[in-house]
């Protein structure tokens, strides 16, 4: 019986495939937006998974994000470094300044200070150039994205990446490219300068106070979160542990713009197309085959047979229209480059798939209702 349906739904191509094609549609929108979300988001708390060896950030009060950080002063570091329970403590700039390139072209840029004896703040993966020459004169680190996208080269064969040796002008004041590390884009997409935190004070000695973080480690068998309090406590300033300030980063984001709304829009939109597309060609298809059933209903095949026969052909265009969505997702998000910025992880495929299961299902239930009514002595009539 099975093999049957199969053939019934073959038969009918122009039908199949507009089926198949509705839910492929359908997967694509609500795998590849979901997947792009997602990117977006881990974007905005990307310098805090970048340092991950510190336990505690240590902000001002109005600091909301790791993106909106209001400067302290220097003196807030001793603060912090004499709170019981803090193995060290480190400070860290995060800034945006002007950068010209060698061709003369001025590229915004995100700017990030690290301490100087330690490094604690820098990439840890480095493509070219070494991390300990952050410590030369008038040394800085660029990301690779940015190296090979907005800070590229013109040259006279075209653009070339920024590499190591190549000069830039950060506020009017030289600064040599020593390496090129990888770091997690930022949200606006700017590329990534690193340099000491002494050095950010020559960049913008206009700015009284650069110092925007302090990453504290804990003692071993601290707990963070009674830490963070106890620093929050005696200093007066916001200590939270990386996690919480990811969740915190997270949510001052989704507060502050309409992204949410942006893309469920787009995925409410597919869901409802492909639900109204499938139910109406599956309700057809199932009209033109009524005679079909109507004839193995005088045979003597029962509505369970039936049922099952309608439940494989609904299977096998959800499969078949979700394979193909699927599929053309991952082939987006594997584009040399990573255009499309996705991270296609098993949660959003199984919500995606779902989706497109219940959409199949619903539509079926509708044309077995067909079926289950139907009177075999029709088949028989002119």
């Amino acid at each position: 019986m099975y093999q049957i349906a199969l053939k019934m739904l073959l038969a009918n191509r122009g039908k199949y495939l507009g089926m198949v094609l509705s839910l492929a549609f359908t997967s694509l929108i609500m795998t590849q937006q979901p997947a792009v979300f997602a990117s977006i988001l881990t974007r905005t708390y990307g310098l805090i998974d970048d340092i991950a060896i510190a336990d505690i950030w240590v902000m001002d009060p109005q600091a909301q994000s790791v993106e909106e950080a209001k400067a302290m002063p220097d003196t807030r570091l001793s603060l912090v470094r004499s709170v019981g329970g803090v193995e060290w403590a480190v400070p860290l700039h995060k800034g945006q300044l002007k950068v010209r390139l060698p061709d003369g072209n001025t590229v915004g840029c995100g700017l990030i200070g690290v301490d100087d004896v330690s490094l604690i703040g820098a990439p840890g993966v480095m493509r070219s150039g070494s991390m300990a020459d952050l410590r030369m004169s008038d040394a800085v680190v660029v990301d690779a994205e940015g190296a090979a996208k907005r800070l590229a080269v013109q040259t006279g064969r075209g653009l070339r990446p920024l590499g190591v040796g190549d000069a830039l002008e950060v506020n009017d004041r030289r600064a040599v490219v020593v390496g090129v590390a990888d770091a997690t884009p930022t949200f606006q997409s700017q590329p990534i300068l690193y340099t000491t935190y002494s050095r950010v004070k020559v960049f913008n000695k206009s700015e009284r106070k650069v110092m925007s973080f302090v990453l504290v480690k804990a003692q071993p068998g601290q707990d963070h979160r009674v830490l963070a309090a106890r620093i929050a406590a005696e200093t007066g300033l916001t200590a939270l542990t990386a996690d919480d300030f990811r969740t915190r980063t997270l949510q001052h984001f989704i507060k502050r713009t309409a992204i949410i709304m942006h893309f469920g829009t787009t995925i409410l939109m597919s869901f409802c197309i492909g639900a109204v597309v499938t139910g109406l060609m599956f309700h057809n298809f199932t009209q033109d085959a009524l005679r079909h059933f109507g004839v193995l209903k005088a045979m003597g095949t029962d509505d369970r047979t039936l049922l099952l026969m309608i439940l494989s052909q609904a299977l096998l265009v959800a499969g078949t229209g979700f394979g193909i969505g699927v599929g053309l997702a991952m082939i987006m998000g594997n584009l040399p480059g990573d255009p499309m910025g996705m991270r296609l992880s098993p949660l959003i495929l199984a919500v995606g798939g779902g989706a497109v299961l219940s959409i199949t299902l619903v539509s079926a239930a509708l044309s077995i209702r067909q079926v289950l009514r139907l009177e075999p002595a029709v088949v028989f009539k002119q």
